[in-house]
Parts: structure tokens; sequence; C-alpha cells
């Protein structure tokens, strides 16, 4: 099913903020904010909405150095076990199979160096079929997101 732009409108506006009032998204796109909260009920319905999240502060929180470490897999027959392994630990943010042959890359957010080392010998180091092969620590972050670039082709702006 295609989107047409007043969904497409509201899906922006509800990446941006999701806890906006219905009213408010009603207004932006010119409709009742019946009609809003039935368009979006169905949005979530087809899946097309996963739910809402609050996004914490790393640094209230003693979370602030991320990395990206490669980890090699010894046997991909147990591929799913070792990415659901990595995604259990606590740290990790992310997990990624990569093409390649490099295995997975996983994001984590630790305290400090200290607590990145503790992890990749102890936590990660510990787990059964993989080993991790090289490790990046990020220096400055200048865009994190999980916001979806939705563009409206060929709409008009809501009325």
């Amino acid at each position: 099913m295609t989107l047409d732009c007043i969904s497409l409108t509201i899906l922006k506006i509800l990446q941006e903020k999701a806890r906006i009032p219905n009213v408010e998204v009603a207004r932006r796109v010119n409709m009742a904010p019946s009609a809003v909260l039935e368009r979006i009920r169905k949005l979530e319905n087809q899946g097309y909405i996963d739910g809402y999240e609050v996004i914490l502060n790393p640094k209230k929180f003693a979370r602030s150095l991320i990395a990206f470490v490669d980890m090699a897999v010894d046997d991909v027959s147990r591929l799913d076990e070792a990415g659901e392994s990595l995604a259990a630990i606590d740290e990790v943010q992310e997990v990624h199979f990569l093409s390649g042959g490099t295995g997975f890359r996983i994001k984590v957010r630790v305290e400090d160096t200290a607590s990145l080392k503790e992890l990749l010998t102890h936590t990660l180091g510990s787990l059964e079929g993989l080993r991790p092969l090289a490790t990046a620590v990020a220096l400055s972050t200048y865009k994190e997101t999980s916001q979806i670039p939705l563009a409206a082709k060929e709409c008009d702006p809501c009325p």
C-alpha cells in the first residue's frame, strides 16, 4: 500500500516529536483531530509505526563513549543465535550482520575506555562462536538518529 501525502506528513511530524498533541498534528495537516487519530491507528495497525521511544541524554547516565566493534563469526550456521546473543547485551545498541565476510558490526555505548576494555575482554570475549576483531571509538558525533527520511514525491502540500 502506498501512503498519501497526508499520511506521510503525519509520519514526518511524529518522527520529529512523537509526543506532539493530536490536536497540533490535526492543525498542521488541516484535518479533524478524530480523523488524524484514526489515520495514526491505521498506520500503527498496518506496521508503518513500530512504536514510540524516549531518547535519553547519555551523558546523564555515564554512557558518553561510543565504539563500533567488528565481530567475527566462527560458525555461520549459528548466525541468528550469535546475533541474538549480541543483542542481549545491555551496552550494545545496534547489531548489524555485514556482507564481505566481516561478520557483525555492533555499536556499543559505555562510560569510558576502562568500561570498553571490560566489555571487550570479558563480555564480548566470552561469547561462544564470536570474537572481537577490531574496535573504533567515536571521537565526535555529528548526527545520530533512527528517523527514516520521508520524501513526499509528487505530493502537494497538505490543504
